[in-house]
């Protein structure tokens, strides 16, 4: 389950990022053995190290804004937007990007220029999220595809890193468990592998959306650096995010599921983790039905 975008994504779709691909690390100049003539030889060349990536820091006040940008409240330290929005100058911003699903408004994107990349069933119709209609599931079921939508998604994943952000959370991580059958968790984690590696490239953390079924083997291979888990308190998934990621977890929980729900998640876990409470349509401060709130105990 994620929230809506609204009319946000809809409204500021943009086209995908076209960009390179991104040098990857490599061993150090190799060492001369020749004879030395006397003359200077050429200056040593250097290639990039890894490039340092932070999660977010553990237990602070979170703000979720995917359904349109705000200033974020005093205190606030952490916040996620959508990927056609700006980062806020000074926090911790995370770039939503929905990696295995299209979203409203993308129909020319996927559906006029890479149609192959949609999954189809037995009959050659589209297959669509039952819960989300409008939103169509990815093909991730060979390494052909899986290569080509990570150089799509991919080139947003580079926007996200160019407009500022400091990590990336893909969304539908487990959309194969809506596919029939047509996809497997493994697809799912061998494509994020690969998105990972982009964002690990240009210095961005990743999130582990979705799934909390995944085990921290799996995460270490798919590169998750950290998990953004909704309605967990709900579900009673928490416990199986934090295994995994110890108090690298932002919790979402929804006001239509309660006020002691939250209250719940709180005592349990708020003065560890970022526990967030957010409207269903995570609507912008100042428009009907905007809820916003924060654990006591958060830093």
């Amino acid at each position: 389950m994620r929230a809506v975008l609204a009319g946000w994504s809809s409204l500021l779709l943009l086209a995908a990022c076209a960009g390179g691909p991104d040098p990857s690390p490599g061993a150090g100049p190799p060492t001369a053995t020749g004879p030395s003539t006397g003359a200077p030889g050429p200056s040593p060349v250097t290639t990039p190290g890894p490039v340092a990536v932070a999660p977010p820091p553990p237990g602070a006040v979170a703000d979720y804004q995917l359904g349109g940008p705000y200033p974020p409240a005093a205190g606030v330290r952490v916040v996620t937007r959508d990927r056609t929005a700006d980062p806020v100058p000074g926090l911790y911003s995370i770039c939503y990007v929905n990696a295995f699903q299209t979203q409203p408004g993308e129909e020319d994107l996927w559906f006029t220029r890479y149609p192959d990349l949609l999954l189809r069933d037995g009959d050659g119709s589209l297959v669509e999220d039952a819960d989300w209609p409008g939103e169509y599931l990815l093909d991730t079921s060979t390494p052909q595809k899986r290569a080509a939508l990570a150089e799509v998604v991919g080139a947003w994943v580079d926007g996200c890193a160019d407009a500022g952000f400091q990590a990336v959370e893909p969304d539908d991580l487990d959309s194969a468990t809506r596919s029939g059958g047509a996809l497997t968790m493994d697809d799912a984690y061998a494509y994020a592998s690969a998105l990972s590696a982009r964002a690990h490239a240009r210095g961005l953390a990743v999130a582990q959306k979705n799934a909390p079924g995944t085990t921290a083997a799996q995460a270490r291979a798919a590169g998750f650096d950290f998990a953004v888990a909704e309605s967990c308190q709900v579900y009673d998934e928490c416990s199986a995010y934090r295994e995994v990621h110890g108090d690298h977890v932002i919790e979402v929980e929804y006001a239509d599921d309660g006020p002691q729900n939250f209250a719940d998640a709180c005592a349990a876990r708020g003065a560890e983790v970022s526990v967030v409470y957010r409207d269903r349509d995570l609507l912008p401060r100042g428009v009907p039905g905007y809820e916003f709130d924060r654990c006591p105990a958060a830093g």
